[in-house]
């Protein structure tokens, strides 16, 4: 570990921008292998509690449920490697380029034009600050507008995706993320910040896809609660 460690420093000081875009494709497919592990299995136990109920809907039906439990074991994971290229793709062509130039840029501008004191109180909000105001919101529309469209979805219904799944996760996510990028801009150098992000993607990534499989759950129409009263009028017409 100690050698591709420091083979991944020599990589980042010869050709930062490569290595970072390269690096973060192969963080975002393997996040989203486990990101697929994940959604099926909470689907398979979804179904076998479903599944417990019994015919008149109160006793269970055990040998009904013993012939599910029996056929959900054996069930197979079944990774979809279209998906995870699709998903590397992200990371190659998004996350990779847009998040080297956005560390080393915000870095300068806070230093040189803010004229923050590094490692300061100031200068780790100001960071943290901007990276949620800017950076998180463009990184979400975006995530959910490429995955929508690279399963074939028309423009409406990426932008009803959106709507549906934009509020809730940038909402649940702005409890967590400001915590893991204080920790990141006082105490991880600017070369190394975008790596440290994307291993919490691989975390972010099994997040992302349990929002998509919600779908219309009765928790994320209280998100959409908030949106402005304009879109429920028209709704109404």
């Amino acid at each position: 570990m100690l050698r591709l460690w420091r083979w991944y420093q020599n990589c980042l000081a010869t050709h930062p921008v490569k290595t970072q875009v390269i690096s973060s494709g192969l963080i975002w497919g393997v996040g989203d292998i486990a990101a697929q592990t994940v959604t099926q299995s909470t689907s398979r136990k979804n179904y076998f509690d479903f599944s417990e109920v019994g015919a008149n809907g109160f006793a269970p039906d055990f040998v009904y449920c013993s012939c599910l439990m029996e056929w959900d074991e054996n069930r197979e994971l079944k990774i979809n490697w279209k998906r995870v290229a699709t998903t590397s793709l992200f990371g190659l062509g998004f996350v990779g380029p847009v998040g080297h130039f956005w560390y080393e840029g915000l870095d300068r501008f806070i230093r040189l034009r803010l004229q923050l004191r590094p490692n300061s109180f100031r200068f780790v909000g100001t960071k943290v600050a901007v990276d949620g105001i800017i950076f998180g919101p463009l990184d979400l529309l975006v995530f959910f507008t490429y995955m929508g469209f690279s399963t074939g979805k028309s423009a409406t219904q990426v932008k009803e995706d959106v709507k549906r799944d934009f509020l809730p996760a940038l909402i649940l996510e702005g409890g967590i993320w400001p915590v893991v990028q204080v920790a990141n801009f006082r105490f991880i150098p600017v070369r190394y910040q975008l790596l440290y992000v994307n291993f919490f993607c691989l975390l972010d990534s099994c997040f992302l896809s349990w929002i998509e499989q919600q779908e219309d759950a009765p928790w994320k129409q209280w998100f959409r609660s908030f949106l402005p009263l304009k879109e429920g009028k028209q709704a109404g017409r």
